[in-house]
């Protein structure tokens, strides 16, 4: 009998739900503008990649096609997009994915969603600095870290070589800031977007005047090397063009962070989905302008891998623009570790107020109204873990839990846009479930407003889909060199088939009568393809990323306090 009772509580605590007020006072102070939530989505999304990952995949993966690339791959991040600007617009609370799990899946995902989300922003906040100490000792000829090796050294296996003191100050320093007020530390956020997006233009303006159209159709004879592919303007062709999609979709992670603002801003459900539409725009106009320059200027197999445009302006004989360039990926460094540390002590406030971490890490400073406390163990933390570790191992955890919290907001929009909002208790809710009225509801041609039946069949729906989903992409990353298999291309066939007849169902179901300031339009289709795409991104990660991933999971679980 004991087991039983025990087992309805977990049962319970696994399926309880988060019910929001969107009326209801916040602890946090409400002084974020849409520009500074703009500001913020860029400032973290357009870090040092804008200066490195075109050079980068037009070398190795789409040649002048790269353009193409990041097209796909905006496309790709603007339908995740879409997805928590809906959700931003209907739970404009601070916690993100977390918070928008915990209102439509239940307590359990959201708890492991959010402590998803804690290990993504420590890593990605670490990584940007170490990011940092890397780029300012390369530009004076590795002083700092000769002089740490020397005299400091870490002679132990698996961590780092010697302690990186430089990104544990600076860590704390940001920490520090961030905890005396959003609105000041939007300020310094906002500065350093401006001086990068300025310096993007500059690159952009000056590459045209050194632009050779001929660039983009290499014959195949010119091509150096058989490893550089065909030539033209697609020389690794159209598989090479989504592999470098693949890698270009990174470059757009960043703008969930303003989703994590909800509490802060002035307007959420009008900033929210603004805010996350205009980053990813001017993101992807930012990538796709600096792509096109750069491939002109220099043929794509001449690309300086880590440094694309300081060297293509040593090629041209323009020094001072080199400079220029290296002020601006300096300042896209800082707004990026500005935007990765700003969501983090959110997290912890929101899962904290919930009971879900150690409740006095959630604590509002009655002053600075900002999670002092919790902003200042995060930095600790995330300082600690830049300090001691090389990261390189890590990144591909930050990129897992990504993609993670981006589909589970996907199936979130589903789920909630065909749920029944109210229970009426009239008649077609209250018939016993037969076969034949489920079959009939699966293409409902007459229900125009949903019921029980009606939204227990698109959750199935949607767990069934993203279960062939996994099943289609693991084949795909598996066997991709082999689809011309026979058994290979039935299992994609079948599951295909499957997924379309899933999107078909769902479609035919009455949706919410419930309206909110933003919608994600053509649902079911935008969700259900942005959780096509990140689930197949994530069986492109290696078993060993599994593995750790794995084993946070598993000691989030055991820490989590009791309630």
């Amino acid at each position: 009998m004991c087991a039983t009772v025990n087992c309805k509580q977990i049962w319970r605590a696994v399926i309880r739900r988060k019910t929001i007020f969107v009326s209801e006072d916040t602890k946090l102070a409400r002084v974020l503008t849409t520009v500074d939530l703009t500001a913020l989505g860029i400032g973290s999304t357009l870090g040092v990649g804008i200066y490195v990952l075109a050079g980068e995949v037009a070398k190795n993966y789409a040649g002048p096609a790269v353009v193409i690339s990041f097209l796909i791959a905006a496309i790709a991040s603007i339908f995740a997009g879409l997805c928590y600007a809906e959700f931003g617009a209907r739970v404009p609370k601070a916690g993100s994915a977390y918070i928008y799990s915990y209102v439509c899946v239940g307590e359990l995902i959201a708890f492991l969603i959010g402590w998803n989300l804690i290990l993504e922003y420590v890593i990605g906040s670490a990584s940007v600095v170490k990011g940092l100490f890397t780029y300012l000792d390369a530009l004076v000829n590795n002083a700092m870290s000769t002089f740490l090796q020397q005299n400091i050294p870490l002679n132990l296996s698996s961590i780092a070589p010697f302690p990186d003191l430089f990104s544990l100050g600076v860590t704390l320093v940001f920490s520090v800031a961030l905890a005396l007020g959003a609105k000041e530390s939007s300020v310094v956020n906002n500065l350093f977007t401006c001086i990068n997006l300025a310096v993007v233009l500059f690159v952009i303006i000056s590459g045209f005047w050194q632009v050779n159209i001929a660039n983009w159709s290499i014959p195949k004879e010119q091509v150096p090397s058989e490893k550089y592919g065909d030539g033209g303007f697609a020389p690794y062709g159209i598989s090479g063009i989504i592999r470098g999609a693949a890698a270009c979709f990174y470059g757009f992670i960043g703008f969930d962070c303003i989703a994590t603002a909800g509490e802060e801003a002035r307007s959420p459900q009008k900033s929210i989905p603004i805010a996350i539409t205009a980053s990813l725009l001017i993101v992807f106009l930012a990538y796709f302008g600096m792509s096109t320059v750069l491939t002109m200027m220099l043929p794509y197999y001449d690309q300086d891998e880590k440094a694309p445009f300081p060297y293509v302006y040593d090629i041209i004989g323009w020094p001072v623009a080199k400079y220029v360039v290296s002020a601006g990926a300096l300042c896209g460094l800082l707004s990026s570790l500005l935007g990765a540390m700003f969501p983090l002590p959110r997290i912890i406030y929101a899962m904290a107020s919930d009971g879900l971490l150690f409740q006095f890490m959630g604590k509002i400073h009655p002053k600075f109204q900002t999670p002092f406390l919790g902003t200042l163990l995060a930095g600790l933390l995330t300082g600690t873990l830049s300090c001691i570790f090389e990261l390189s191992q890590l990144f591909k955890m930050m990129a897992i839990g990504t993609l993670l919290a981006y589909s589970v907001v996907a199936t979130c929009v589903l789920i909630l846009r065909y749920s029944a909002v109210v229970d009426n208790k009239k008649e077609d809710d209250q018939k016993h479930l037969t076969m034949k009225l489920i079959w009939n509801q699966l293409f409902n041609k007459n229900l125009t407003r949903p019921n029980r039946l009606s939204s227990l069949i698109v959750t199935v729906e949607v767990c069934i889909f993203c279960l062939l989903s996994f099943c289609i992409s693991t084949v795909l990353t598996q066997y991709e060199k082999e689809t011309v298999n026979a058994w290979v291309s039935a299992i994609v066939a079948v599951c295909a088939t499957l997924i379309l007849v899933i999107m078909i169902s769902i479609s035919c179901q009455p949706t919410s009568l419930e309206k909110i300031s933003f919608m994600v339009p053509f649902v079911p289709w935008v969700p259900s393809i942005s959780i096509l795409i990140n689930i197949y991104l994530m069986t492109m990660l290696d078993q060993m990323t599994w593995i750790r991933f794995g084993v946070w999971m598993a000691f989030g679980t055991y820490v989590q306090p009791d309630r």
